[in-house]
């Protein structure tokens, strides 16, 4: 389904979109991790260059908001002196890769995040939105997190590759864990997935080689919840989004070593102390963790409706996985929700245990409608 206004693009930071509080330029710290002082550098920037906030991604990127046109090309310099950004805007394109969160130096993630950084050049050229996720810790978690190739286990250890939409994979060694990327990729293209867009969609329509669909993926388990772990401290923050003085401030208050930006809008902070700041997630039961919500009006200059007041309103009602989207793009989240609720023409579509794209159960709700709707 081609949903009006979608893009088939997302920014970068050489490729910045413009939204309606200005620029949104988008960084991916390497396989997800920044040192304290790169963090606190991400904040120093978006004061300097932009409006302030900064925004989680659902595949743990962050975007510095509000950049004005004259500012960008000063931030962009700054971000590829911190090493923040590639300096090459093909290939920090091509850094589309999210990777589980607790993985360790040296490890099996870590090993495989630093041999594909290396040869990303040598892939064909794919659509602008595909992904790869390396997701090899003892179970899989990244179940939920948009991307085309998935690096996983199976029920055994051992590592396989596995085009997204499918139920099995491609058992691989770790040596050669590129070429099958790269073999897996060029299939894709040559069998005009350009046009499909995402791996997903064009599997459904043409069948992989039946080698790849042998090995059976562990079961998956679940990503951390806000609070303490064995070596650190996860908190939530809600709707991805926050000032760069509550990062400062948080960052302060935990001492972090490093900080993991993690999917499901959580940081990671290694080896910290116990944190309490107002402005994240610190409850694991807290209803705004199953809330997604986009910036919406008037910071988006696509949505017609704000979003993020009537989501606070209804989390607190306990309805489940929630999605309110300002407009049909639908960014907050890309697979289905128990509700969600689409902004159009200044109210709001009702459509019930799906997504953006499905056709709504409600349509031209307004907004005091909904709180009597959604009791």
């Amino acid at each position: 389904m081609n949903v009006p206004g979608i893009r088939g693009w997302c920014p970068t930071a050489h490729r910045p979109m413009m939204s309606g509080d200005g620029l949104l330029v988008r960084l991916r710290p390497g396989s997800g991790r920044m040192t304290a002082a790169t963090a606190r550098t991400v904040a120093d920037l978006a004061h300097r260059f932009g409006n302030g906030l900064i925004d989680l991604t659902s595949r743990a990127g962050l975007q510095i908001r509000g950049v004005k046109d004259d500012a960008h090309s000063d931030l962009l310099r700054a971000l590829v002196a911190a090493e923040l950004v590639d300096a090459d805007p093909d290939m920090e394109a091509r850094r589309n890769i999210v990777v589980a969160p607790f993985w360790i130096a040296g490890d099996l993630t870590d090993r495989l995040a630093h041999a594909l950084a290396q040869r990303l050049a040598e892939l064909p050229h794919l659509p602008a939105k595909s992904g790869i996720a390396i997701d090899t810790g003892a179970a899989p978690v990244l179940q939920d997190v948009s991307s085309d190739f998935r690096f996983e286990r199976d029920g055994e250890g051992g590592l396989l590759l596995r085009a997204d939409g499918t139920e099995r994979g491609w058992r691989i060694d770790e040596a050669d864990a590129f070429d099958a990327l790269n073999e897996m990729a060029a299939w894709f293209v040559k069998t005009g997935g350009g046009e499909s867009r995402r791996m997903k969609r064009h599997v459904s329509k043409v069948s992989l080689p039946g080698n790849w669909q042998l090995a059976v993926p562990s079961e998956g388990g679940d990503l951390w919840l806000p609070g303490r772990t064995k070596e650190g401290v996860v908190v939530g923050v809600p709707f991805g989004a926050m000032s760069v003085d509550a990062l400062a401030g948080l960052l302060a208050e935990a001492d972090p070593g490093c900080v993991q930006v993690m999917p499901r809008r959580c940081l990671y902070l290694e080896t910290a102390r116990p944190v309490a700041h107002p402005a994240f997630i610190h409850d694991p039961s807290a209803f705004l963790l199953d809330v997604s919500a986009c910036p919406g009006a008037p910071r988006c200059a696509r949505a017609t409706v704000p979003t993020r007041p009537i989501a606070r309103q209804l989390a607190e009602r306990g309805l489940g996985t929630l999605h309110v989207s300002g407009c049909a793009k639908g960014c907050a989240r890309s697979g289905s929700a128990d509700v969600t609720l689409v902004g159009r023409d200044g109210m709001f579509d009702l459509v019930r245990c799906g997504s953006v794209g499905d056709t709504p159960d409600r349509t031209g709700v307004p907004e005091a409608g909904l709180l009597e709707l959604l009791r």
